[in-house]
């Protein structure tokens, strides 16, 4: 995905900090049934001590894309100590049922929905990069496999080797393993995809995978630990999400789409308008200007736009 160019000036509920408790794990209290607006954004005052952007991403449990999307000017491999990097912590829930897991492909998140809980779970991720997509689809996991094996496809094998890098049938366990220690496959495609960690410590939240959804060691490690064979998984692909909470505030949430060629720019490829979106933008308490420019700007926070 190329970076991004603009973002939106107008950030609500953001707290100004300059150094706070980082979570293992972005768990919010989930809202009512008529409510899909979660999270606060916040606003950290970039530390002297030379990590890059995706290092405090990985802190704060953000994927990079999230990161360039909320702040596009920044320099990825050293922000400037002193300046201010929005955080975005703020989100709309996606319009599916709030059960199992639900993964947004445009806006690289993973939303897990634990049994018994009145709470989401928030995690970045890795999908496929352009060519070997990852599908839309609504599937179950079928298997946990701690310490997986890989069998690269003979389709991977075959992109692999027009690198000039020839892969062995099988990759053992282990920390040469671009899987990780943990893996969850998914009944769908007989079993082809899996939502699964990495051996690398860069990807979470690009577009970097085979096809398969990738998390961060520890992110996997935690989910792996706590889903069980039988959840149901559902896989959308909502570049843009609205919202009319509770007490008439109307919100969208607008990301990059995914790519479909090398001459995507993700920054200016035309967004599909669903027909649910449409009837939000028309609507005579939505200000459709303010929708309209937050389209071409795709800052990936949720922003107000009542007329």
């Amino acid at each position: 995905m190329n970076r991004v160019f603009a973002v939106c000036k107008a950030v609500l509920a953001m707290l100004f900090v300059g150094h706070f408790s980082v979570a293992q794990a972005m768990e919010y209290p989930l809202p009512p049934s008529n409510s899909r607006l979660i999270g606060e954004n916040r606003v950290l005052i970039v530390p002297n001590d030379g990590r890059s952007l995706e290092r405090i991403a990985s802190d704060y449990q953000i994927g990079l894309i999230a990161m360039l999307e909320a702040n596009p000017d920044v320099d990825p491999l050293l922000p400037k100590a002193g300046s201010e990097l929005i955080l975005p912590l703020q989100m709309i829930l996606p319009d599916t049922p709030r059960d199992g897991i639900v993964i947004n492909l445009s806006e690289l998140r993973l939303y897990y929905y634990p049994k018994g809980k009145n709470t989401v779970i928030v995690y970045p991720i890795g999908i496929g990069q352009l060519g070997r997509d990852t599908p839309v689809m609504t599937t179950t996991i079928i298997e946990r496999k701690a310490n997986p094996t890989w069998t690269p496809t003979a389709n991977i094998r075959k992109n692999y080797a027009a690198e000039g890098i020839i892969l062995p049938a099988v990759i053992p366990a282990g920390p040469e393993n671009p899987m990780g220690l943990f893996a969850l496959r998914l009944a769908a495609a007989g079993g082809t995809y899996l939502i699964h960690g990495t051996n690398a410590d860069f990807g979470i939240g690009m577009r970097v995978s085979s096809g398969c959804i990738r998390l961060r060691p520890n992110d996997i490690e935690e989910l792996f630990n706590t889903v069980p064979v039988g959840t149901r998984v559902q896989v959308v692909n909502e570049p843009i999400k609205a919202t009319v909470e509770p007490d008439g505030s109307r919100y969208v949430e607008i990301h990059q789409p995914l790519s479909k060629s090398e001459n995507d720019d993700p920054q200016t490829k035309p967004i599909e308008i669903h027909p649910s979106i449409a009837t939000f933008i028309n609507n005579p308490s939505t200000d459709s200007s303010r929708v309209n420019a937050e389209i071409e700007r795709r800052s990936g926070l949720p922003l107000l736009v009542n007329r």
